[in-house]
């Protein structure tokens, strides 16, 4: 594969088939760990490593799968991946580990996770595989930081609240306080202020997207400027 086909996979995981604001896959994890920047990033490079790993591993054995087999085994490997990332969270980030809790071995029901595996990695070799997997936990990533950050600052009116359990304690200063004496807005960390965010997000990467279209559809032609008359002028 050439350069311009990694940026088409880029694109495409990031931006044009992103898996939280278009194909709306994964929404459980979605809603339910973006109350602040921190958990949602957290998990959702968590999700990138294994759809990574999990494209890298499957590519290669993909032509000798059975058919029949090839979701358990497509599964069983996914598990794998997870239990590896789970146990080096617990080990390393054991904070972070807890308040995620559930949602980092629920990684293997992902139907992001599967769903790409399918799509892709059972077709393709093995580095745009691993590729198209990171770049597709990179586009769920961002909507988990974009809809963390703006739940956390209604909410609580801070940013990267939680960030030295991921880091350790020497990162508890980078905590930012946007909205001082802020007294909270409930609604936007309880569940109702999750779905309100993700529609916001999907009603902006709409209208970006038909203003983009419109721009294609009716490009602005500049001529040349003349400060004289036209010769028209002069007959």
């Amino acid at each position: 594969m050439n350069l311009q086909e990694y940026k088409d996979i880029l694109h495409n995981g990031v931006w044009k088939q992103n898996t939280g604001v278009v194909q709306l896959l994964g929404m459980c994890p979605l809603l339910a760990v973006s109350s602040t920047v921190v958990n949602g990033v957290s998990l959702g490079l968590a999700t990138a490593v294994v759809m990574a790993l999990s494209g890298a591993a499957i590519a290669p054995i993909r032509s000798y799968v059975p058919n029949e087999i090839r979701i358990p085994v497509f599964i069983l490997i996914i598990a794998v991946l997870v239990t590896v990332v789970q146990y080096l969270m617990n080990a390393y980030m054991y904070g972070l580990y807890v308040v995620l809790g559930i949602f980092i071995p629920l990684i293997v029901t992902n139907c992001i996770v599967l769903a790409r595996v399918e799509a892709f990695a059972s077709k393709n070799p093995m580095l745009p595989s691993a590729f198209d997997g990171f770049a597709m936990g990179l586009g769920l990533t961002a909507v988990l930081g974009v809809l963390g950050a703006f739940r956390e600052i209604l909410g609580k009116g801070t940013l990267f609240s939680g960030i030295d359990l991921a880091l350790g304690e020497w990162a508890r200063d980078w905590v930012l306080h946007v909205l001082p004496n802020y007294k909270g807005f409930l609604l936007a960390i309880l569940p109702p202020g999750a779905f309100i965010g993700l529609g916001c997000l999907i009603a902006g990467k709409n209208w970006l997207n038909l203003r983009a279209q419109r721009k294609r559809n009716n490009p602005v032609v500049a001529g040349p400027i003349d400060a004289g008359c036209s010769p028209a002028a002069h007959g």
